[in-house]
This record gives C-alpha cells, structure tokens and sequence, in this order.
C-alpha cells in the first residue's frame, strides 16, 4: 500500500515533484526523466511526454514492482495503475488554486478521499 500512497502523491504533486525528490534518494534526472533509488533499495521513476506522466517504482518491502499512468486535462488529472501482485487502481486529482482534491480506490479495497494543500502538506 505504500507504493499506491507514493503513487498518488507523485500525481498529486505533478511536475513539481520531479523538481523536489526526497534528499535521502539518490536522483539521475534528464529533461523528460527522473530516477531515484532511496538508500532502503525502493526506487521510481517518472517520465513526461505532452499531457501524459508515466510512473514506475518498486517497493522493496512487498518486493512489487508498480506502474502507473496519469492523462492531465487541465485542471483534472485522472490516474491507473498496475502491481505485479495484481492490485490495479484508479482515480483522480483536481487542483483547485494551490489545493488538490484527490480520491482513488483500488482492487485491494482501498479507497480515499484527501486534500493536499501546497501549504500545508496532506
């Protein structure tokens, strides 16, 4: 479940987060690509083209790798992905000023609905 949170809020976050990784990972970055690896072995990566942002990671503790696509239409960007343990999820977030409203639900039976503030974090 910690990828699919991560994964949610790299779409959350949108372009901003491949301009701020965590300075415990360690980052190789190119004009459409960003790659980290964190010092526990989890690691991801997130690659634009247009509209769309392709994230892929591995979680080392549910040894699963994760792949997840976001398609952003303005304001709204809707949001699937895919385990190698099966789980598949969807959802959406929508900026709304310097706020995002965030909801997705996976097979796995997780569901939320969270706000995150530029400010005030999630």
């Amino acid at each position: 479940m910690k990828y699919l949170v991560c994964a949610l809020l790299l779409a959350a976050a949108g372009p901003a987060c491949a301009q701020a990784p965590s300075p415990l990972a360690h980052c190789t970055r190119s004009a459409t690509l960003l790659a980290c690896v964190d010092p526990l072995g989890n690691a991801y990566s997130v690659a634009t083209a247009g509209s769309t942002t392709y994230l892929r990671g591995f979680e080392v503790i549910g040894k699963r790798y994760w792949a997840q696509t976001n398609s952003r239409y303005g304001q709204l960007t809707f949001f699937t992905g895919l385990a190698s343990d099966g789980e598949a999820w969807v959802g959406y977030t929508r900026r709304v000023g310097w706020t995002t409203l965030n909801r997705f639900s996976s097979s796995g039976g997780a569901s939320a609905k969270f706000t995150c503030s530029r400010i005030a974090g999630c």
